[in-house]
């Protein structure tokens, strides 16, 4: 009988071995105290996350805005601009203030600022707007001025050399580098002594009308890009400065409906009221403007923020971007921003775009 106790007892441990799941971690089952010293003992097992529990996620911090960023400058980010070289158009929807840069168009900056002050510009007309180019205005009987240069040098380019850039990273279709020296867009190209440097024809760029003859540009004649850039014109007209403040009051004109956007008739023409340089006007005539200088940090956040874009609205930041869609931010001065002001009325659209 003991013999068959051990075979049955051999038999059934046999059993038991066999149905056990294999692994180290899983214990034998336990049975009385003979079988208990068979047991081979638990190993520790990692602590396994549950089902329910939710994986980490990574919080993101939230996106700088413009508003926010521009809230945040200090008041040594920005410049005034120069009253020597401010232009105001008047027109019947209200002022327009162009910033001149004879950086790279010296004769033709002196030549406009002669006949602003001269009141050569005063009673002339806005005679081409082009849907989706430009508006011009100017004299459209093309008569000689009795103040001024007759004929000027192309101004086109200029030497590269010792020139402030601030260098914009993403490609260009146009130009080997692109960036922006404290007024304007600008293009590099060529080597060493070679290097050259040009305005661009940006939204807001104004530039000088001519004929086929590059010295027939003398100012008697302006344009100012009112569409998506046209950079086919860049270096082939001298570009004189750009539109700072009252961009949608030429923007907004009706569009000429004669060949390239010219009035077909003399009463669709929008009059000149005026052109008057900032600094020969009283200070209570002119608006309290700063713009952003593009040689600081602030800046290069900004092209970062217009880079890439995280607003709500955004799914898929672009990740680069055209030197024409950076803004160079132009506000009211904070000391001079009151209530009070006589021409505040007119310039909502602005402080809206802002």
């Amino acid at each position: 009988m003991s013999s068959l106790r051990s075979i049955l007892l051999g038999a059934a441990i046999a059993a038991a071995i066999a149905a056990a799941p294999t692994g180290a971690q899983t214990p034998l089952p336990t049975g009385n105290g003979t079988d208990a010293a068979l047991q081979t003992p638990p190993a520790t097992s990692p602590v396994m996350p549950s089902a329910s529990a939710a994986p980490a996620t990574k919080v993101l911090p939230k996106p700088i805005t413009m508003a926010e960023l521009l809230a945040s400058t200090k008041p040594t980010d920005w410049r005034q601009p120069n009253p020597d070289n401010t232009l105001y158009l008047s027109l019947a929807q209200g002022k327009v203030v162009i910033e001149l840069n004879p950086e790279f168009a010296p004769r033709h900056v002196a030549n406009i600022v002669k006949l602003a002050r001269a009141h050569w510009y005063d009673g002339l007309a806005v005679v081409r707007v082009q849907d989706n180019f430009v508006a011009q205005w100017g004299d459209p009987l093309n008569s000689k001025p009795e103040v001024g240069e007759k004929r000027l040098p192309a101004e086109f380019t200029r030497t590269a050399a010792d020139m402030p850039f601030v260098r914009l990273k993403d490609p260009d279709t146009y130009a080997a580098q692109v960036g922006f020296t404290n007024i304007a867009p600008v293009a590099r190209g060529g080597e060493g002594a070679d290097a050259e440097a040009w305005p661009l024809h940006c939204y807001g760029a104004v530039g000088v009308g001519r004929d086929n003859d590059p010295s027939t540009a003398i100012g008697t004649e302006l344009y100012v890009v009112i569409g998506q850039a046209p950079r086919q014109l860049d270096r082939n007209t001298a570009i004189v400065g750009r539109v700072i403040f009252g961009m949608d009051h030429l923007s907004s004109l009706p569009r000429g409906t004669g060949d390239n956007g010219f009035y077909e008739q003399p009463e669709q023409r929008e009059p000149i009221r005026s052109v008057r340089i900032a600094s020969e006007m009283q200070p209570s005539e002119r608006l309290p403007l700063e713009v952003l200088r593009t040689d600081t940090k602030v800046f290069q956040k900004l092209i970062e923020i217009r880079r890439n874009r995280r607003d709500a609205w955004y799914k898929v930041p672009a990740g680069r971007i055209d030197v024409c869609n950076v803004p160079i931010p132009v506000r009211e001065r904070a000391e001079d921003r009151s209530n009070d002001r006589p021409d505040r009325a007119e310039r909502p659209a602005e402080r809206r775009k802002r």
